[in-house]
């Protein structure tokens, strides 16, 4: 039988405040352990939570940038349940009466573009943290996390498969991180994914039986766990068994996924209205005036990029996929470098030189101007796409211009036709025998003479005058 997968995602996005959502003390990642904390945060006596106003800012930011409808009103909600790094005993959520509603995702599939839809965006309070001692049986617990702000995303159960949620959460990600919402940190957490997954047979109606997914710290994780608890669920449904309805941790070191404990339902917290809180009445003038300070998304920078600069819709979609490198390559394009070039080199050298050294573009070891200037020796003809690369790898390390280099290194392109075929007739005298094959019909072997030739030129012959000049001596009788 053959089945399909349904997964709904949950995503937990901490929101770039200076601040908690209900108190003053700082959001700061790294701080010496409970040292960002207060009597708010802590759950003193006596307390009360005053609702940080950027906190909603940057909700609404996030419900208009995916297409809901922020509510008339809303109003928090006591989660209750018991852990050690809650000191409340309960968490500050939304529930019944979220901040938004509605709207949803556009991805790329392979059957084309699809919508996931949102089901509700809502506000937050973090839990602490526990932290393990790996070498006795004690844990500590670190409460300057406690009271950190989120957004947690829901999604409606629209994914059909790994791939779709791997792109649905790398969408969402490059929207918060455009809105500067969050810093999609998901090795800091603070960009966190629970996933909800069942299986049906095709052309079933009714939803199957669900899990749910934790502990999933990279997009790639998400996609292994979720291909992972795919395949068991049907083995167990193709076994003649029943799937639990439960909560499974992702085990990366065994690449499983393992029971944790029976997965609660909504009134398992006992969710009320907290009532140290008034209602969340949003004024439509804010929310139009939110709207109009909208940055530019990656969809509409995406078409942008096709239409003003003639790019493949798919250099595009890489390039705008952050913020900061879009802004780089049209900081490099001003500059006067070929578009297409500029992306080519862009995704290929760079982004290569980036992964390698574990580096942002922020922290790109050639700045804008100076990587515009390689494409323009190239496009000049003053160096070719080879000796480029070599370039491009001391321009990385040493932090000179492709200019200082090229002179100090004598690397200047020679395009002399005179030059090169001195070279051309000395190396085809060299090899009578492939000379004679080649006009015997053995084509394949000007790759071989076109070796030879840069070979004895060091790399600087440019190439397309080799190609031709090649082409006219071995046509010769």
């Amino acid at each position: 039988m053959n089945y399909q997968a349904v997964i709904g995602l949950e995503v937990h996005a901490q929101m770039l405040t200076d601040s908690k959502i209900f108190c003053g003390c700082s959001t700061k990642f790294g701080a010496e352990p409970n040292s960002s904390i207060c009597p708010v945060c802590t759950a003193q006596p006596g307390v009360l939570p005053v609702l940080n106003k950027k906190v909603v800012e940057f909700g609404i930011k996030t419900a208009l940038a995916t297409h809901g409808e922020v509510c008339d009103g809303s109003w928090f909600a006591r989660k209750n349940y018991f852990y050690p790094d809650l000191p409340k005993g309960y968490q500050i959520s939304q529930y019944e009466h979220p901040l938004a509603r509605g709207g949803h995702v556009e991805i790329e599939t392979d059957g084309g573009k699809k919508k996931i839809g949102l089901t509700r965006i809502h506000m937050e309070e973090d839990a602490g943290k526990l932290l393990h001692d790996e070498h006795a049986p004690q844990s500590y617990v670190d409460l300057n996390r406690t009271g950190v702000p989120l957004l947690e995303i829901v999604s409606e159960p629209d994914i059909n498969s790994p791939q779709e949620a791997g792109a649905y959460l790398k969408k969402l990600r490059s929207i918060l991180r455009y809105l500067e919402v969050c810093d999609g940190n998901m090795e800091e957490g603070s960009f966190r994914c629970d996933a909800n997954v069942s299986v049906r047979p095709a052309g079933a109606h009714e939803l199957g039986t669900r899990t749910e997914l934790k502990n999933m710290n990279s997009f790639r994780n998400v996609e292994k766990a979720l291909e992972y608890e795919i395949k068991r669920q049907v083995q167990v449904l193709e076994d003649g068994g029943r799937v639990n309805q439960e909560t499974r941790l992702w085990n990366d070191a065994r690449d499983i996924t393992e029971s944790m404990r029976s997965k609660e339902e909504a009134h398992d917290y006992r969710y009320f209205p907290d009532p140290d809180l008034v209602a969340l009445t949003v004024d439509h003038r804010w929310i139009e005036q939110i709207r109009q300070s909208l940055p530019e998304l990656p969809d509409h920078k995406v078409e942008r990029f096709v239409c003003d600069y003639g790019i493949p819709h798919y250099d595009a979609q890489v390039l705008c996929a952050e913020k900061e490198m879009a802004d780089y390559f049209e900081a490099v394009v001003r500059e006067n470098a070929p578009p297409k070039q500029a992306s080519n080199w862009i995704m290929t050298e760079l982004m290569r030189e980036l992964k390698e050294n574990r580096r942002d573009i922020a922290d790109s070891p050639i700045n804008p101007v100076d990587f515009a200037g390689l494409i323009n020796l190239i496009e000049a003809g003053t160096i070719s796409g080879k000796i480029a690369k070599t370039v491009f790898s001391e321009m990385a390390k040493t932090g000179k211009t492709a200019q200082e280099i090229v002179r100090s290194q004598g690397l200047t392109q020679i395009s002399d036709p005179t030059r090169i075929e001195e070279v051309i007739r000395r190396v085809v005298g060299g090899f009578p025998k492939e000379a004679a094959d080649f006009r015997a019909g053995k084509e394949r072997l000007l790759g071989f003479f076109v070796g030879r030739v840069m070979k004895e030129t060091q790399g600087k012959a440019n190439p397309q005058l080799v190609n031709d000049l090649l082409q006219k001596v071995l046509s010769e009788p």
